[in-house]
Parts: structure tokens; sequence; C-alpha cells
């Protein structure tokens, strides 16, 4: 594929972020309201919990196979498409009950974020040069959704009940067709699958490690730990705290990706990993609430790292499947962290559940430090036109 000039790699950026970040919001508004309004969903909360991981789980399952759609098909038509259908699982939401109507929502839903995600990193590393500065923006771009949506959410869900909240953000889903259709059509060359299994390197184990602390363990833990902390356990409260989250990336992901032009990603990835590292120690340890800050801080800047990291040691039609191999990895991690959480966090000592999984995070930076040389790419003759 041919470098992008880096105006059209920004807008193209932007506008791939703008279309995850209107679809995205029934989805975050779903992992607040569902566990609280079970009963209205027609689902006991066990139920809900596997509604609000089978998402990940097809994601595992098919990475490899949006991966191939996507280069295939290019951008627009596969963000299209996956606007649509996230339209109309939100839709969905606000209209079916139990968890056999609901599950196949959560799968089309899994999907179709898939390939919004791909979408917005393949872009912001389309052009090597600027990409750490523009998956920084990306970020904040697609954090603007959940961050409005989740206090709104909250607020009608209080007056209203959970339902009527899905409509408006079935609308919403609908605007990002706008930002979709601006996207390239052309399809992304992609290298020869490889069928023999290979082992997971750094990358892999550094985005597992990630997704279990940070997407898993941590926010479990936050709402286990803090639950008799917390003043009051209402919708509203936790809508502002779930939405916290997302304001720190739009304010800080965008300085984490110029950070990483000037220190270099891998290096800058392996301090705030070690400095997550500290902080996870000191949240199982007991200072909760400033720990958790920091978290929610360093995570925030190290969101954009990965992909021009990705991109660097992966270049030529290995991109895309990489980038799809890395979030595969990450949403593994995402899914064992709260299985962990709660089998460990009634049992086991905080300090050592949250410890050792820092220290392995730890170890998983300086190996991706260690490994910092670019792969060579030298086109076959397959590839060549």
């Amino acid at each position: 594929m041919p470098r992008t000039p880096p105006a059209a790699a920004d807008l193209n950026s932007r506008h791939a972020a703008l279309a995850l970040a209107l679809s995205l919001p029934a989805d975050t508004v779903l992992y607040l309201l569902l566990p609280m309004y079970a009963a209205q969903f027609g689902l006991t909360l066990a139920e809900a919990g596997m509604l609000l991981a089978a998402n990940r789980l097809v994601r595992i399952a098919g990475y490899g196979q949006v991966a191939r759609l996507y280069a295939q098909r290019g951008d627009r038509p596969t963000c299209t498409l996956a606007v649509a259908t996230a339209a109309l699982c939100a839709l969905g939401y606000a209209t079916l009950s139990g968890f056999w109507a609901l599950l196949p929502l959560r799968l089309l839903w899994g999907l179709c974020f898939a390939g919004l995600n791909l979408s917005t990193q393949s872009l912001a590393t389309a052009d090597p040069v600027g990409a750490a500065r523009r998956s920084g923006r990306s970020r904040a771009f697609i954090a603007i959704g959940p961050v409005l949506a989740l206090p709104v959410g909250a607020l009608l869900a209080q007056s209203t009940g959970p339902r009527p909240i899905f409509f408006v953000l079935a609308a919403v889903s609908l605007l990002g067709l706008c930002a979709a259709r601006r996207l390239p059509s052309a399809p992304h060359r992609i290298a020869t699958p490889v069928r023999r299994f290979q082992r997971p390197n750094s990358l892999d184990a550094w985005s597992f490690m990630e997704g279990l602390t940070l997407d898993g363990l941590f926010i479990v833990g936050l709402s286990y730990l803090g639950k008799d902390l917390l003043p009051g356990g209402a919708v509203v409260v936790a809508g502002l705290l779930m939405a916290l989250r997302y304001l720190a990336e739009i304010l800080l992901s965008p300085v984490g990706g110029r950070m990483a032009e000037r220190l270099g990603a891998e290096r800058l990835l392996v301090i705030l990993s070690l400095l997550t590292a500290v902080a996870l120690a000191g949240f199982g340890a007991g200072w909760l609430w400033s720990c958790a800050a920091a978290i929610v801080v360093l995570r925030a800047l190290q969101l954009p790292l990965l992909p021009p990291i990705v991109a660097r040691r992966t270049p030529g039609p290995g991109r895309v499947q990489a980038l799809a191999a890395r979030s595969v990895w990450r949403d593994i991690g995402a899914g064992t962290g709260p299985l962990l959480a709660g089998l460990l966090l009634p049992v086991a000592s905080p300090l050592w559940l949250y410890g050792l999984p820092a220290l392995l995070l730890a170890l998983a930076a300086l190996a991706c430090g260690r490994e910092s040389k670019p792969a060579v790419y030298l086109p076959s003759t397959a590839t060549r036109k």
C-alpha cells in the first residue's frame, strides 16, 4: 500500500475515530446499566456478566476473519457495515429481553468493534511519520462518545429506567455513517497467513498483561474494594466514575502520543509500564484512591503506544494482521482478569493478587524494550505488482 500523505492520514484517522466514537456509547452504557438493571432486561446477574463478556470472546475467535474482510474490502465498506450494525444492536438493547435474544446482539457488536478498532489503528499508522501522535489523537476522539454518554445514560436511567437511553444511542450510532462514508475504500495488502502455531512474542505478552491488569483486575477490584468507601451506590456515581476513565483518555492520550514522538514509543512504554506496576502494587497494598488515580492517568498515556510500535516492527502487508493479533491478546487478558478477580478477591490477599500481575507486567514491558529492532520487510514475488 503506498504511503499516505500526512494530511490525508490525519483526516482518515480522525474520521475512523469518529465512527467508533459514535458507535461505542451503546456498549459502554450497557456495561453500566446491565448489572444494575438485570431483571428489567429479563436476566439474572450471572447472565448479565456472560453477555458483557460475549463481545470479547467472539473477538478472540473472530479477529482473524475480520482482519481479512477488512483488508479485502477496505475501510469505508467495513466501517459502514459495522456502524449500521451497531445501531441495530442499540435498538435491540432498547426492545429485546432475555439472554438468548440479547446474545446475538453482543456477538455482532464484538465483530463490529473489531472492524472499527482495526480501522482506527491501521489508518493512524498508515504513515510512519507522526503515527504515535495520530494514535493519541485517535484515542481522544474515540473517548468523546463514552464520556458524554455515560453520565447522560445514568441520569436518564435513574428517571425513566434503563431502556429509553438506547433509542437515543441507536440514533447517535447512525450519525457515525457520515464519518464512515468519508473513509478510503481501497483494500489493504496483507501477508500470506502462517498456519503453524507461533509462540507469543514480547508484545503479545505485554498486551495480555495490560488487558489482564488494567482492563480486568483493576476495574473489578476498584468496585469490589471501594464499595465500602464509595459514598452511595447509585447509578449516577458509577456512571461518573466510568466517564472519568474516558475523560483521562481525551486529555492524556494525545500527550502520550507526543511524548512517544520525542522519547520513542518503546522507551516510553517501558517507563510507563514500570510506573503502572508500582501503582498496581500500591493499589493492592491499600492505597486505593491515590493509586487508582495514578493507574487511570498511566493507562491513558499508554493507549497510543502499541499501534506505532507494531507498525514499526511489522511494516508492509503484515501490519494489519499484527495489529489484530495484539488486540486478540489484550482481549484474552481483559476477559481473564474479571474471572480471576471474581474468584480470588473474596479469598486472597489483594497485595498478592495485584502485586504478582504487576511484576509480570513489568517483566513483559522490559522484554518489549529489549526487542526494539524493527522487522525487515522484503516483498515477495506474490505481492509485487
